[in-house]
C-alpha cells in the first residue's frame, strides 16, 4: 500500500461509520466507473488507432489548424 493511501485511511478511520461509508462508496463507484473506461478503450483500441492515424494524415497534409488558432 503506498504511503498516501495510508495517511488517507488513518483520516477515514477517525471518522463516523457514515462517512467512512460514502467515502468507501464514492472510491468503489471511481474504481468502477475506471475499469469500464479500461474495457470500452480496449473493446475501441483498433478503431481509436485508426482515428489517431487519420487525425495525423490529416495534419501531414496540412488539413489542421494549430491549437493556439482555436482558442
Amino acid at each position: 500500500m503506498s504511503t498516501l493511501l495510508e495517511k488517507a485511511l488513518e483520516q477515514v478511520v477517525a471518522l463516523p461509520q457514515n462517512e467512512q461509508d460514502a467515502i468507501a462508496a464514492e472510491i468503489l463507484a471511481s474504481l468502477a466507473d475506471e475499469d469500464g473506461w479500461r474495457r470500452r478503450f480496449a473493446a475501441k483500441r483498433e478503431v481509436i488507432r485508426r482515428m489517431a492515424r487519420e487525425a495525423l494524415d490529416e495534419d501531414d497534409r496540412g488539413e489542421t489548424l494549430p491549437m493556439a488558432d482555436l482558442l
